[in-house]
């Protein structure tokens, strides 16, 4: 044998899907990544998610569960959870207690929400003050178009959805900068510091009402204006949920429009392949779930986030509508944690140890472990299980890596997968690579997106 077979034979090196698949592979990837693109733009917050999601789950035959309904074989179900997190299902063949397979995206993105008390004027503008929701570098949301989204529940208790800023004949927002004739002392401070959270208040109006006589009366014609259409007072912002996302479509990117640049891949780009996998199985031997999550950006939290108990509590229901032992389901059960990594940036290359870094358009990448330095914070997936899911993607011609969040003492971040093997769950991240994670557009591979949607759909069917 020479040293090329030999090599071929023994070494590991990562390929891109343009290497080893073919044009009529990569032509699928693109027609998919068209319908990914439209759920983008349909689902900017997690309520729109779970709206867009709900809707295209019902075309293929999902219903609306609730807790103790009769279940067997071939039904599908989806359970809405306060319209913020989504749980869909599709009963196996198989014993129940032969266990579920579980694909776990989050569909809430960084952004910035509105304070309860978040109308002001000041100088002859008015304002939005805000509160920004998950890691952001706050220097990239000044000077952009934003928009508005969300929901208004006024005291009588009816809810108004609110989307401004993403018609063409809709107004936009904004965050002001500082000149750079007078930003030399801005200038000097670190990246982190130079735009404070409190100065992230967006800018929505400068006409009086009236003839700007009366007190406040810019904040007044805003009010106004807010009435008019929505029929609310300044007191009802106490209790609404609103929004600021970058005023921004999916589009291509490069001449071979071969990337796509939006708001909110980090983690839609993942949810969506997850959706999209579960949807497209009408008899499956395993029983299947979908999880759509809320709150992983700020910590899995509250009654929507993966801290909660709903993931256990709906095992159970199926387990015993189906006569088996939720604790065997559950230790038979196997979890993809769906959730996005970095991809190598040459531009930033400092930052990333190149060996065990995503590269763009190489595929799906499997993440062993995620977390910051000594593993804190991480669920370290078993050797087992990493070998298991190797051959499922192996068989089904599935293009896939490995990779880590950077060098070792960079930094780091999390997942829910945690939360879902603290549930006796075999769990592991698997997801798509990401150039610019967290900023107002972010950029990934359509290719990468399509082996997402295979390795989903080859894991559901193993």
């Amino acid at each position: 044998m020479n040293a090329k077979e030999l090599s071929e034979k023994l070494l590991y090196r990562k390929k891109s899907v343009y290497q080893r698949k073919t044009e009529q592979d990569v032509d699928n990837a693109f027609a998919y990544a068209k319908g990914y693109a439209a759920y983008l733009d349909a689902a900017k917050t997690e309520r729109e998610a779970v709206s867009a999601s709900i809707a295209m789950a019902e075309k293929q035959g999902f219903l609306p569960y609730t807790f103790g309904m009769p279940l067997k074989a071939g039904d599908k179900y989806y359970y809405n959870n306060r319209d913020k997190n989504l749980y869909l299902f599709v009963i196996g063949s198989d014993p129940i207690e032969c266990g579920i397979r579980i694909s776990a995206a989050h569909i809430d993105s960084p952004r910035l929400d509105l304070k309860a008390c978040p109308l002001y004027e000041d100088s002859g503008m008015s304002f939005f003050k805000t509160h920004y929701y998950g890691g952001i570098r706050k220097y990239q949301w000044v000077a952009t178009p934003l928009a508005l989204h969300g929901v208004i529940v006024k005291a009588d208790g009816t809810v108004l959805n609110v989307c401004v800023g993403e018609d063409e004949a809709d107004p936009v927002f904004y965050i002001n900068d500082l000149l750079p004739h007078l930003g030399h002392e801005t200038d000097k401070k670190p990246l982190g510091e130079a735009i404070p959270g409190e100065k992230l208040n967006i800018l929505i109006g400068s006409r009086p009402y009236g003839d700007g006589t009366e007190s406040e009366s810019i904040k007044l014609g805003t009010l106004a204006l807010l009435h008019e259409k929505y029929g609310i007072t300044e007191e009802d912002f106490l209790s609404a949920e609103l929004s600021i996302v970058p005023a921004l479509k999916a589009r291509d990117i490069g001449f071979d429009r071969s990337l796509i640049g939006a708001y909110g891949h980090d983690d839609r780009v993942c949810a969506y392949p997850a959706l999209t996998a579960i949807l497209n199985e009408s008899a499956p031997k395993n029983t299947l779930m979908c999880v759509l999550a809320d709150k992983e950006e700020t910590g899995s939290e509250g009654n929507t986030g993966m801290k909660s108990a709903l993931l256990p509590d709906l095992i159970t229901e199926i387990a015993k509508a189906l006569g088996g032992n939720p604790a065997v389901v559950r230790a038979n059960s196997k979890c993809l944690s769906a959730d996005v990594s970095c991809a190598f940036d040459p531009n930033f290359a400092d930052a990333f140890e190149k060996r065990n870094t995503p590269l763009l358009s190489c595929g799906v990448v499997l993440t062993k472990y995620t977390g910051s330095r000594g593993k804190s914070s991480t669920n370290d997936a078993g050797a087992e299980y990493i070998g298991w899911l190797r051959r499922v993607m192996d068989e089904a011609g599935v293009v896939w890596q490995t990779g880590e969040l950077g060098k070792v003492d960079g930094g780091g971040g999390g997942t829910v997968a945690k939360y879902i093997a603290g549930h006796n769950i075999e769990t592991v991240d698997l997801g798509v690579p990401v150039i610019s994670m967290h900023a107002p557009c972010e950029v990934v591979s359509k290719v990468d997106v399509y082996e997402t949607y295979l390795a989903f759909s080859a894991f559901l069917r193993a």
